[in-house]
């Protein structure tokens, strides 16, 4: 009875240091990676769908944001090292390489394909046409920024003017203010029209400040408006995490593409705890309805192609940088090759 005792008592034994080393090995193949989002909005959907359903955790990631308002910001803290993934447009990537930078930045992962602000005014045109902007002002964030460069593109393409003096009908496109008060600026009393994301346009709009009029994405057409990049050392050194990442981001798309409004709101509900369900789904049904989201990861060449062309027209462009030196789809494609639909 003493040896049945001693032997039972062994495999118990035996079976918690297993369960102690199954456990430690689990949680030490979980692999911590700071995000760098440029603003916090629905319109990174995607991304928070791919936090909240456990797309990351399937991975074997675990995903820290910070909101670095700002390309420029978000840049930094990714060549910093602050954050080992940035996600913002790809027009920070072409600036950074063209100052022949040693650290530069690789998109790796398309998560938008249009502007997704939409441009918000202080009365309520039904009949609104971007020729109402002609001798007005706008607020248009940093300039050199995507949102600014976007709304200066869609601005020329009806044959306006951009400049400062609204009295011989230009477009006086404001880039003073930085593009985390810009609505609050606006509600102040300045400009005649702000640009702004979701959910903040919809908050405006909620106040009785403003209301909104268009959507700059619809108007510029597709563009490869945000995407996620990483180093060019980060990515060699560590390929395996942005393949998971490119992976978890894949399997928010194909959530977001086949789910409807309702659903996608309820899942990145703990992103938005500020705005309630009913904007959110309102919302997200507006993204969706200007077909704002990428299907799939892949940075195309003709779009990055479109992109320069918009960084052309505002003037903010010294040279065009060889799409296979800041774009890489190896990643992008592996997911879409493993990952069914």
């Amino acid at each position: 009875m003493k040896i049945i005792k001693k032997i039972t008592l062994i495999l118990l034994f035996t079976l918690a240091i297993s369960v102690t080393f199954t456990s430690c090995a689990k949680k030490d193949e979980i692999t911590k990676i700071k995000v760098a989002e440029v603003t916090h909005s629905v319109f990174y959907a995607p991304q928070y769908v791919a936090i909240s359903e456990g797309f990351f955790e399937q991975e074997g990631l675990k995903v820290e944001l910070m909101s670095a308002q700002g390309a420029d910001k978000t840049m930094a803290a990714l060549v910093s090292g602050e954050a080992q993934i940035g996600l913002m447009g790809p027009e920070a990537s072409i600036y950074i390489y063209n100052k022949k930078s040693k650290d530069y930045a690789i998109n790796f992962a398309q998560v938008t394909k249009r502007d997704g602000s939409f441009l918000v005014g202080r009365e309520d045109k039904k009949d609104f046409k971007l020729e109402d902007l002609k001798e007005k002002e706008v607020i248009g964030g940093r300039k050199g920024g995507m949102p600014e460069m976007t709304l200066e593109y869609v601005i020329k393409e009806k044959g306006l003017k951009v400049g400062g003096n609204t009295k011989e009908g230009e477009v006086n496109v404001r880039t003073d203010v930085q593009f985390n008060v810009m609505s609050g600026v606006f509600i102040a009393g300045e400009g005649d029209y702000v640009t702004l994301f979701e959910p903040a346009a919809t908050a405006v709009e909620k106040e009785n400040k403003g209301y909104i009029l268009a959507s700059i994405g619809e108007l510029s057409g597709e563009i490869p408006y945000t995407a996620y990049c990483a180093t060019n050392n980060y990515m060699e050194k560590n390929p395996e995490v942005i393949q998971k990442f490119t992976n978890a981001i894949y399997k928010g798309q194909l959530y977001v593409k086949n789910h409807s409004e309702e659903e996608i709101a309820k899942s990145i509900t703990p992103f938005f705890t500020d705005i309630n369900m009913d904007d959110l789904i309102k919302v997200v049904k507006r993204y969706k309805s200007v077909d704002a989201w990428c299907e799939d990861p892949i940075l195309k060449e003709e779009s990055l192609n479109k992109l320069m062309d918009v960084m052309d027209t505002a003037g903010e462009l010294d040279k065009r940088a060889p799409y296979e030196n800041v774009v890489n789809t190896k990643y992008a494609k592996e997911s879409i090759k493993n990952i069914k639909k």
